[in-house]
């Protein structure tokens, strides 16, 4: 890259082992979620290394947060792509999640074997405890930052109710929400508070296009993307049985891989739903644990549905033992979840020029926003209920220990700014003294 970075300072293209280097180092260190991760790689390639300008690297976060899927974990797989074209995409896209997936697969084995031994019980309960905390800190902090005007208070409140009373599927919430902020966008747009998904950000300078768009190119990049994201799904299914824990999850994965706006937090609720009450993969309990065991390693939270796959294949094993069908269940929910993430940054970084400053476009991920607070209020409220009445909702039977947990945690978190990786150790230990 010959260019000029924003600053006037000439970039470095680095090699590609430098490069190869880098992302795996990132793999390993890319805790805090998607701000931090975020927060890492602008540290690190536009400031210290120089390997991205900043309007390049703004532009393409922009790109990355319009598209379902983990927008950190796109963000690598588009600037790898940048540096080295497809083979560095793929490799920033992979090492990005490759060490979360086995050292969640090594948990999601300690959660099965011993998650009913009571020192690992006790711990899971303060985890549990800690994992409300955050998911509640999500609304907070969201809805201070994304709800700017009384239309999007509203529309987080319907959402709310949508989901949590109506049982309003999570797709039609998204996409009813992203048509009422187009027609907002239309008919009332002094509604609209850019937020980060255009504006000045959008509007940052950038250089050209890295490959120009085709539709040659691109028809062979959807081939091959579509090809290898569902074979094998479709060989599992022709393999084990089309009713099989196997194909039915990689089935399911991929739906759920192309709803999840607004980060794991929004999705959940929709995959919770689904893998308890539809198809009885797992309790409300196991999926609290897994978002405790996934805010506990490296790499997105969405990895957290490698976890319910493993618990899929476990509670329904297709194959004689029922370690193995986990294992093979978790890494093609892990398949069928970030195949998805590389077709669409292939597919389309190279239009990505034409998406820059596209108003209704920022109108209505403003209003999905705004109902992702609700949705993410659902869950919420969801896993209070599990956690604090697990019987039934009677005052005189809440667990007030997992309340002072929960409340303790929710205060280091917003009050007292204490990090994630922090809370979730002392809670898990505090759990482990009450009932270890």
């Amino acid at each position: 890259m010959s260019s000029l970075s924003d600053s006037g300072s000439s970039l470095v293209k680095p090699s590609f082992k430098e490069a190869f280097l880098f992302w795996l180092k990132l793999g390993f260190i890319s805790f805090g979620g998607p701000g931090g991760q975020i927060a890492i790689m602008h540290a690190e390639l536009v400031d210290k290394k120089k390997w991205i300008s900043e309007g390049r690297f703004l532009h393409a976060l922009n790109f990355c947060m319009l598209l379902p899927g983990p927008e950190a974990q796109q963000l690598a797989t588009y600037l790898g792509w940048i540096l080295h074209r497809t083979w560095g995409g793929l490799v920033a896209g992979l090492l990005f999640v490759l060490p979360s997936v086995f050292i969640l697969w090594a948990l999601s084995a300690v959660y099965v074997y011993l998650g009913e031994q009571p020192a690992v019980a006790g711990i899971f309960y303060g985890l549990k405890a800690a994992v409300l905390a955050i998911v509640m800190a999500a609304v907070w902090r969201i809805g201070g930052r994304s709800l700017k005007k009384a239309w999007m208070w509203v529309l987080a409140l319907l959402a709310f109710v949508g989901i949590f009373f109506l049982s309003v599927p999570f797709p039609v919430i998204v996409l009813g929400a992203g048509l009422l902020g187009f027609l907002v966008g239309v008919f009332k747009p002094d509604w609209i508070v850019m937020t980060g998904h255009g504006g000045k950000e959008a509007a940052a300078e950038n250089e050209a296009a890295v490959i120009q768009p085709s539709g040659k190119r691109l028809a062979l990049v959807l081939g091959i993307g579509l090809t290898l994201w569902w074979l094998p799904i479709l060989l599992s299914g022709g393999i084990f049985g089309w009713e099989s824990s196997l194909f039915q999850a990689g089935l399911f994965f991929s739906k759920a891989a192309l709803v999840t706006f607004g980060g794991a937090y929004a999705v959940l609720p929709y995959v919770a739903q689904q893998a308890v009450e539809t198809y009885g993969w797992l309790g409300p309990r196991d999926v609290m644990a897994g978002v405790a065991l996934a805010e506990t390693t490296p790499g997105p939270l969405i990895m957290v549905l490698q976890f319910y796959g493993f618990l899929a294949g476990w509670n329904q094993p297709f194959v004689g033992s029922a370690f193995w069908s986990a294992t093979w269940v978790g890494f093609l929910a892990t398949w069928a979840t970030f195949a998805p993430c590389f077709l669409f940054i292939f597919a389309g970084a190279p239009y990505v020029e034409r998406l820059r400053g596209v108003k209704l476009l920022n109108a209505a991920l403003t209003a999905v926003t705004a109902a992702v607070v609700g949705v993410i209020l659902n869950l919420g409220v969801w896993l209070g209920q599990h956690l604090l009445w697990p019987q039934n909702l009677v005052l005189a039977q809440t667990d007030w220990v997992a309340l002072a947990l929960a409340l303790a945690s929710f205060l280091a978190i917003t009050r007292f700014k204490i990090d994630i990786l922090w809370v979730l150790p002392v809670a898990g230990l505090l759990g482990f003294l009450w009932k270890g």
